[in-house]
C-alpha cells in the first residue's frame, strides 16, 4: 500500500512517521533508548521526529533510495510512506511513478485550523487522482483537546474537499508528540470514537488484484515468423486465454486467439493474466500495429482524439498552448497539441491561477488541460486503469511532463466513430481476408484523397492517377463524390451535408473492403476541408488515407495532409509522385501480385 503524506512545514509530518516507526515496532531495538540518550546528552528535548531522521539514516546505508520514501510492516501489510518534504520533491515523486499513492494522510495543525497551504494540498491530491484520504487534526493537545475546536475543522475541511469530489474516509483528532490515537486511542479524546491513524491506514483498500479487472493488452510489437504474425506486448490488467475474441482499439479489427506463445516455455501457455508477457497468434491475419490496445468486447476503452487530463510539467522550457508535442500512451505514440488549459497550480509554493486565459504552464505547475491528439487515441480514464489513464508529453525528445486523463472530450466525429464501431463488429466477414486480397493484388486497400481549393486539379489528377495505377496492374477505382449527389440540392444545409459525407465514407469503405485503391476529390463537400477528412478518416479506420493538397499557389495548406502540390502542370508526374508515397508508406509493393516469386509482407 502506497501512502503520500502531506501537510504544511511544521504541522507535524517528521512527528507523525517517527511514531509510526516506534509503535509498530519497524524501529531496531534500543534505536529509541539510544536516541533518547543522545538527546539527553545534547541538552535537547527528545523528540519522535528524530526517529524518523535517524531510520531514513538507516535505510539508506549501503543502498540508493529516493529519501522520500521509507517502509513499515503493520497488521500484515506492508506500507510505503512517500512523504513529501518540498512540494517540487513531491511533484517529482508523484510524477515519476516511482511510487503511486492510493491513499493519503494530510495533516492540519489544530492550533492553526485549515490554511490556504492546507486547502491546496488538498486540490494537488485531488489532482493526482487521490481518492482515499485521511485526515489528521494534530497538535489536538495545545488547544485543549477541544471537540469544537476540532468539529469546526472537520466540517470546514470536509465541504471543501466536497468541492474537490474527494470525500476523506476518517478525520482524526490527534497528538502524534504524545501519542494520542496514533496507535491507541486515547483517554484525552474520550469523545471521539472512531479509528486511530494506524486502524485507518488499514481500512484503505489496496488497488483490486489487476488480474480481476477487464482485459487491457497494449500491442507493443508485430513480430513476424514464417507465415505467423505474433502480437506481442504485456497484460496490464484482466486476462486472456485461447478462444478469446478481442478487439483491438482503435481499430476495431476483431479476432480469436488461436495460440499464446512465450519464451523457451514449453509447452506454450493456454491463458495469460495481469503481469506477464505474452505473444498472441489470432486465427485470422488481421492488419494492426503497435498502440492498438487488445480488450474484449463487453469492456472497451474509450477513444477520442481528445482529453482532459492534469498534467504535471517539469520541462526546461514552458509547455504552451497549440505547440505540437508528441503524447506517449500505453506504447503508441502520437502528436498532440494542448487545446486549452483552465487551472494551473504553482507546484513550488502551491498558488492556484484559475485564469482560462493562461497559454503556457511553466516547469513545477499543475495544470488542468484539455489535449488533442493528430490520431485517435484508445484510452482509459486514470481511475478505472492505471496503465492506459496516464501519458506522458515529450519535447524535443525530452521526456518533460506527465498526467492523468479525467475525462473524456468528444470531438466532431465522435458520433461517426461509434457507428462505425458498431457497424464493424456486427460486419459478415467473407472467408476472403484483406491479407489475401493485399498478397493477390499487390497493396494494401487504401484511400487516396485529394484536397484543397483547385477543384479542377484534383479531378485531372485523380483520373491520371487511376490510370497510371492500373497500368500498373494495380487494382484502382476513382470514385467521384458527384456520382452521389444526383438528386440532392445544389446547396445543403449543413446537417445534409453531414449526412452526405457519412454516407460517402460508408460507400468508400465498401470499395476499401474490396482491397481496392481508392482514389477521390473532395469536390462536391460542402464543409471545411479538414472537417470532411477527419469525417472520411473515421469511417474508412483502419484503412490507409494517403490526403493530397491541391493549390494554384504555393501558400501553405490551410490542414495538414501527406502531400501538397501547387499548380503541377504535368499530371503524370505528380501521379508518379503519389505512387511512390504510396510505396514508403508500405502500402504499394514493388512487384505486381501475379509475377514470380512475389510475397507481399504485412
Amino acid at each position: 500500500m502506497n501512502i503520500v503524506i502531506v501537510g504544511h512545514v511544521d504541522h507535524g509530518k517528521s512527528t507523525l512517521l517517527g511514531r509510526l516507526y516506534a509503535d509498530t515496532g519497524t524501529l531496531a531495538e534500543g534505536k529509541v533508548e539510544k536516541i533518547q540518550a543522545i538527546c539527553k546528552q545534547q541538552g535537547k528535548d527528545f523528540e519522535y521526529a528524530f526517529l524518523f531522521d535517524a531510520f531514513l539514516e538507516e535505510q539508506q546505508q549501503g543502498i540508493t533510495i529516493d529519501t522520500a520514501r521509507t517502509f513499515f510492516r503493520w497488521a500484515g501489510r506492508q506500507y510505503i510512506i512517500i512523504d513529501a518534504p518540498g512540494h517540487k520533491e513531491f511533484l517529482k515523486n508523484m510524477i515519476s511513478g516511482a511510487a503511486r499513492a492510493e491513499a493519503a494522510l494530510l495533516l492540519i495543525d489544530a492550533l492553526e485550523g485549515v490554511r490556504e497551504q492546507s486547502k491546496r494540498h488538498g486540490l494537488l491530491l485531488s489532482m493526482l487522482g487521490v481518492k482515499q484520504v485521511t485526515v489528521v487534526v494534530n497538535k489536538m493537545d495545545l488547544v485543549g483537546y477541544r471537540q469544537d475546536t476540532f468539529d469546526g475543522i472537520e466540517k470546514e475541511y470536509r465541504e471543501f474537499l466536497a468541492q474537490l469530489n474527494v470525500t476523506p474516509q476518517f478525520v482524526i483528532p490527534a497528538s502524534a508528540k504524545l501519542g494520542d490515537n496514533i496507535a491507541k486511542p486515547s483517554p484525552n479524546l474520550s469523545w471521539y470514537t472512531g479509528p486511530t491513524v494506524l486502524d485507518s491506514l488499514a481500512k484503505f483498500s489496496s488497488e483490486s488484484e489487476k488480474a480481476e479487472q477487464p482485459l487491457r493488452f497494449p500491442i507493443q510489437d508485430v513480430y513476424k515468423f514464417d507465415a505467423r504474425r505474433i502480437l506481442v506486448g504485456r497484460v496490464t490488467s484482466g486476462r486472456l486465454k485461447v478462444g478469446d475474441r478481442l478487439i483491438c482499439s482503435p481499430s476495431n479489427k476483431t479476432a480469436i486467439v488461436q495460440t499464446l506463445e512465450a519464451f523457451n516455455i514449453e509447452p506454450p501457455p493456454t491463458q495469460a493474466q495481469a503481469g506477464q508477457s505474452v505473444g498472441v497468434t489470432l486465427d485470422e491475419q488481421i492488419f494492426v500495429e503497435r498502440g492498438e490496445v487488445i480488450s474484449h468486447q463487453d469492456s472497451l476503452p474509450l477513444v477520442s482524439t481528445s482529453f482532459r487530463a492534469n498534467l504535471f510539467w517539469l520541462g526546461r522550457r514552458p509547455l504552451e498552448i497549440n505547440k505540437p508535442y508528441l503524447v506517449r500512451l500505453g506504447t503508441r505514440e502520437v502528436e498532440c497539441h494542448v487545446a486549452a488549459i483552465h487551472r494551473i497550480v504553482d507546484a513550488t509554493d502551491l498558488s492556484l491561477d484559475n485564469q482560462e486565459t493562461k497559454t503556457s504552464v511553466q516547469r513545477n505547475e499543475v495544470a488542468e488541460i484539455t489535449l488533442q491528439s493528430k490520431a485517435p487515441l484508445a484510452f482509459d480514464l486514470y481511475n478505472h486503469f492505471e496503465s492506459t489513464g496516464r501519458f506522458v508529453l515529450v519535447d524535443d525528445y525530452d521526456v518533460a511532463g506527465g498526467g492523468i486523463i479525467t475525462e473524456m472530450v468528444e470531438d466532431r466525429e465522435e458520433t461517426l466513430r461509434v457507428e462505425a464501431r458498431q457497424r464493424d463488429f456486427a460486419w459478415i466477414q467473407g472467408d476472403v481476408s484483406l491479407a489475401d486480397r493485399s498478397q493477390h493484388y499487390g497493396h494494401r486497400a487504401a484511400l487516396v484523397l485529394l484536397v484543397g481549393p483547385d477543384t479542377t486539379s484534383k479531378t485531372f489528377l485523380a483520373k491520371k492517377l487511376e490510370s497510371v495505377l492500373v497500368a500498373e496492374g494495380r487494382h484502382a477505382y476513382m470514385l467521384d463524390a458527384e456520382n452521389l449527389r444526383r438528386g440532392l440540392d445544389a446547396d445543403l444545409p449543413e446537417e445534409e451535408a453531414l449526412e452526405f459525407v457519412r454516407r460517402y465514407g460508408e460507400v468508400a469503405r465498401l470499395l476499401v473492403d474490396t482491397g481496392l485503391l481508392v482514389i477521390s476529390t473532395t469536390n462536391s463537400f460542402q464543409l471545411p476541408a479538414d472537417q470532411v477528412t477527419e469525417a472520411i478518416r473515421t469511417l474508412v479506420h483502419p484503412a490507409h488515407v494517403l490526403t493530397v493538397y491541391m493549390s494554384k499557389n504555393t501558400g501553405t495548406p490551410s490542414i495538414q495532409t501527406d502531400l501538397f502540390f501547387a499548380g503541377p502542370e504535368d499530371f503524370t508526374a505528380t501521379a508518379h509522385d503519389i505512387l511512390e508515397a504510396l510505396k514508403q508508406k508500405g502500402i504499394l509493393a514493388e512487384a505486381i501480385g501475379n509475377q514470380p516469386g512475389f510475397q507481399f509482407s504485412i
